[in-house]
């Protein structure tokens, strides 16, 4: 049997329609914003002709309230997966040219087709958000069709990871899905995140604001920490997709992409010495030491421009993907506040999931003392540190650079919370306090009778650092690894690592932990 020719033409003529839903001029004028279509995104993000598409002719359209005979292309929704490289990755892109990209029962089926497809072969998931919100014509269907999305980004959780895009507006319950996924991008000037809007606001409260204030990308990448990059448009956000999917593995069964064939170099590197400052009291900028430690200096910053006292980011040790983790003294002294407690111990979570080691560079004078903290809930916040590490199977290897104070010390990955080697520099002091702190409380008396009050502060302080603080004397107790020198940090952490690759730890069966929320 043959095929008749107008069959042919009918299908060509359809897919074309369907798939060509934006005019030229429309797209010429995204591009001058530095945006792209929805298509057009999906397209950068896959290697060439490997894009399959899911859905192309689902629409909901004939039965919804006032849209009999109107055509939705695609439903407003473009699903498939592709390749990047040897990497199959799952995706979804809104197209805001289609009944402003809102959600309905039919895009619902559609994404939480392909993530479902995404679960059961285990690959990523990236999601183009760019939607108005829930489809008024639908009611309730649209409501049933957000929640079948947030059971679906439960369900992938801790299994594949998850990265939304925000391209465009993201209002409502759309926020809940890039909230429940591992990562979120947000363009700077386009994307915007909120459950209410600047009209509702005010509407309610009388409070004038603006949409930046309450859900543009710099809003959320600085305060609210909902985001954890901002990409200058289209094309920089899946660059980042990109690379961000370059450090994870594919799902929560099989190690990260390393480099392992990279050879370990184990020259000293002296020039590490010139990152610590003479002055014991002078802080240390701990991107001058991360950048002598890991492969060609390059660091993946996470949550860059959020709890800017603590740092997190991927990178490579000697071909090794790791997850880094450091205090800032540069900010806040490198003190552990609410905010940088939560940004720790998610990136923490994250790492575990995804077999990603950790290496942790502590240089910590305690928690964040006050009482907007305590108020805060800095006892739970802080917690969540000493939770994320306590459960965290992966690799965890500990380099104690300076300060290591209280309960800091644990928060920070200890031996005692699980760190599988702990190293520190001569220039570690590991006790309950700082040695000023403590002489005063124990010297109170003695430092009263003084001739020379501060003299003889200086004096004992140092004797307490000796006697109490130093690193030997928590190495003659093992409660760390060993004392090394700073210029060995590199090819000792990289030499670790490669011995910890195939670690396996037991836990107690259980659903899972309670973390402090």
């Amino acid at each position: 049997m043959t095929i008749r020719p107008e069959l042919i033409e009918q299908l060509r003529s359809r897919r074309a329609k369907l798939t060509q839903n934006v005019s030229d001029e429309k797209l010429a004028a995204l591009h001058v914003k530095g945006l792209l279509s929805a298509r057009e995104r999906l397209d950068a993000l896959f290697d060439a002709g490997t894009f399959q598409e899911l859905g192309l002719h689902a629409s909901h359209s004939a039965t919804l309230f006032g849209m009999a005979g109107r055509e939705l292309p695609a439903d407003g929704v473009i699903a498939g997966s592709g390749y990047l490289g040897n990497l199959q990755v799952a995706a979804f892109s809104q197209d805001i040219n289609v009944l402003a990209g809102s959600l309905g029962k039919m895009q619902a089926r559609k994404i939480n087709r392909i993530m479902r497809h995404a679960l059961k072969i285990g690959v990523p998931v990236v999601a183009f958000k760019d939607s108005g919100g829930a489809r008024i014509q639908e009611g309730v269907d649209a409501l049933s069709g957000y929640g079948d999305v947030f059971y679906s980004n439960v369900l992938l959780s801790g299994v594949v990871p998850q990265i939304a895009v925000i391209c465009g507006p993201c209002a409502g319950g759309a926020a809940y899905s890039p909230a429940l996924m591992d990562f979120v991008i947000m363009t700077r000037q386009h994307a915007h995140m909120f459950l209410t809007g600047p009209e509702v606001i005010k509407a309610v409260t009388g409070r004038a604001t603006t949409m930046a204030e309450v859900g543009g990308a710099e809003m959320h990448a600085t305060v609210s920490g909902n985001a954890h990059f901002i990409a200058e448009d289209d094309r920089h956000a899946i660059a980042l997709v990109k690379q961000l999917l370059s450090y994870l593995p594919p799902n929560n069964t099989e190690d990260p992409p390393h480099h392992l064939a990279e050879p370990i170099d184990e020259t000293a590197d002296a020039e590490i010495n010139d990152c610590v400052p003479d002055d014991a009291f002078e802080p240390l900028d701990m991107y001058s030491v991360i950048h002598r430690v890991v492969d060609g200096g390059e660091l993946f910053e996470v949550h860059a421009g959020f709890a800017r006292n603590i740092i997190v980011g991927f990178a490579r040790i000697c071909g090794v993907v790791v997850g880094i983790v450091a205090n800032q003294p540069m900010v806040m002294a490198g003190a552990l506040d609410l905010n940088a407690a939560d940004k720790a111990a998610r990136f923490v979570r994250t790492c575990n999931i995804f077999n990603v080691p950790v290496v942790t560079l502590v240089d910590v004078p305690g928690f964040l003392p006050g009482v907007e903290q305590e108020r805060g809930g800095i006892i739970r916040h802080g917690a969540k540190m000493l939770s994320a590490y306590g459960s965290c199977t992966a690799p965890k290897i500990t380099v104690i650079l300076r300060k290591a104070y209280g309960g800091s010390y644990l928060a920070m990955c200890s031996q005692e919370m699980g760190a599988d080697m702990v190293f520190a520099w001569p220039t570690a002091e590991i006790a309950v306090m700082g040695a000023e702190a403590a002489v005063r409380i124990l010297y109170r008396k003695e430092l009263d009778q003084a001739e020379d009050r501060q003299a003889r502060a200086v004096e004992l302080a140092q004797e307490y650092r000796d006697e109490f603080a130093s690193p030997y004397v928590s190495a003659s107790n093992f409660y760390i690894t060993d004392v090394i020198e700073p210029g060995d940090t590199r090819w000792m952490l990289a030499l670790a690592l490669r011995k910890l690759l195939d670690k396996r730890e037991l836990r107690p069966a259980k659903k899972h932990g309670n973390i402090p929320m």
